[in-house]
C-alpha cells in the first residue's frame, strides 16, 4: 500500500490530505476563505495567494502530526500545478516541491481537472474505465469521455461562462451572498420552477456545447422588472440550467463511443437537482449514475492525492512550472467563442 500526500490552492481553498493507494483518506483538512472573499462578492486572486501561504504549512504539518508520518513514510506528493488562479496554484506547487526535495520523495504535479475528474473513483472502487464525464465548477464547464489516467477526450465545453459562474452571478443579482451555488440551490427550493419564463441557451441545437451568459442576463433581466420573486428566480434558473445541462449532455452521449457509467463531478455537482436530473437521464439510457459525495466534489486535496495514487511510479521535474489553463485534450478543437476556457 502507498501513501501521497496532496496538495490543493488553486482558487479559495487550501487543503492538504494523505491518501493511500486503496482509497483510505487517512487525515485532511480544508480551510475555506469565503469570510476574506465574501465582501467582494467573488474571488481576489491576491487574498487568495496570501491566505495560501499563510494557512498552508500549519495544515500540511496537522494532517502528517494526526497520521503520525515523516516525509520518509511517503511513497510521493502530489500537487495542483494548474490550472487555477497562478498565485495560489504557485504556493502550493512551491510548497510540495520544497518539501520533495526536504525528504527526496518524488513529486507528481497534478492537473486540477484530473483531480475532479478521477475523484469518482476514490469514492467508488467498482468505477472503471472508459467512462462519460460531466465536469461542472466554478471555472469549467465540460464533458469528456474519460477513457484512462491521462487520457481524455473533450466533446464539449462552454463558449462563454461555466455553470458554476453562472450560478454565483445569480446569487449576487439576488443579494445572496457568496459563495453562491448552495445559496441559489437553498432558495430555489422555495420557489416556482415555471414561474419565470427563462432562454435555454443553444437547447435544440446540434452542437453539444454549453452556453450560460444569456440566461445569467436574463435573471438579471427578471430581477430588474420587479415582477418576479425571488425564490422563483432562482428555481426557474436552476430548472433552466437543469435543461441546459440535459438537453447537451444526451447530444454528446449520442455522439460518444458508448461507455457504461455517466459520472458528474467538480463543484457543482453537489447541487442535489442536477445530481437527481442526471442519474434520471443516466436511468433513461440504461447507464451506470456514478457521482461522488458533496466532500469530494468541491475543491480538496484529498482528490489531489488520488490523482496521485493512481500515478503513483511517475514523477515530475523539481522546475516543473505552475499553468494557468492546463486543458485535459490539449487535441480537442477550439470552440468559437470559447476563449481559453476551451
Amino acid at each position: 500500500m502507498g501513501i501521497v500526500l496532496g496538495i490543493e490552492s488553486s482558487c479559495d481553498e487550501t487543503a492538504a490530505a494523505l491518501v493511500t493507494t486503496d482509497r483510505a483518506i487517512v487525515a485532511q483538512r480544508i480551510a475555506s476563505q469565503d469570510a476574506e472573499h465574501a465582501p467582494y462578492g467573488g474571488v481576489v486572486p491576491e487574498i487568495a495567494a496570501r491566505a495560501h501561504a499563510e494557512r498552508l504549512a500549519p495544515m500540511i504539518e496537522a494532517v502528517m502530526d494526526e497520521a503520525g508520518m515523516a516525509l520518509a513514510d511517503l511513497d510521493a506528493i502530489a500537487a495542483t500545478a494548474g490550472p487555477g488562479l497562478i498565485g495560489g496554484v504557485m504556493v502550493g506547487l512551491v510548497s510540495a516541491k520544497a518539501l520533495a526535495m526536504a525528504g527526496d520523495v518524488p513529486l507528481i504535479a497534478v492537473n486540477h481537472l484530473e483531480g475532479h475528474a478521477l475523484s469518482p473513483r476514490l469514492a467508488d472502487p467498482t468505477l472503471e474505465f472508459p467512462y462519460a464525464l460531466l465536469l461542472v465548477s466554478g471555472g469549467h464547464c465540460q464533458i469528456l469521455r474519460v477513457e484512462g489516467v491521462g487520457r481524455y477526450r473533450r466533446l464539449a465545453t462552454t463558449i462563454d461562462d461555466a455553470l458554476g459562474e453562472a450560478f454565483d452571478k445569480t446569487a449576487k443579482i439576488l443579494g445572496l451572498g457568496f459563495p453562491g451555488g448552495p445559496a441559489v440551490e437553498r432558495l430555489a427550493r422555495e420557489g416556482d420552477p415555471r414561474a419565470v419564463p427563462l432562454p435555454r441557451p443553444l437547447v435544440g441545437s446540434g452542437e453539444p456545447h454549453f452556453s450560460f451568459a444569456g440566461l445569467k442576463s436574463a435573471v438579471l433581466r427578471a430581477k430588474e422588472s420587479g415582477k418576479h420573486a425571488d425564490a422563483d428566480i432562482a428555481a426557474s434558473f436552476q430548472q433552466a440550467a437543469l435543461d441546459c445541462v440535459c438537453d447537451r449532455l444526451a447530444i454528446a452521449l449520442d455522439a460518444m463511443e458508448p461507455v457504461p457509467a455517466l459520472v458528474v463531478a467538480g463543484g457543482v455537482a453537489a447541487n442535489r437537482a442536477i445530481r437527481t436530473a442526471l442519474e434520471d437521464l443516466a436511468n433513461a439510457r440504461g447507464m451506470r449514475f456514478v457521482a461522488p459525495p458533496p466532500g469530494l466534489c468541491t475543491d480538496n486535496a484529498a482528490m489531489i492525492a488520488w490523482a496521485g495514487c493512481e500515478r503513483l511510479g511517475q514523477s515530475d521535474p523539481l522546475d516543473i512550472a505552475a499553468r494557468p489553463r492546463w486543458p485535459l485534450d490539449p487535441e480537442a478543437e477550439p470552440v468559437r467563442g470559447a476563449g481559453y476556457k476551451a
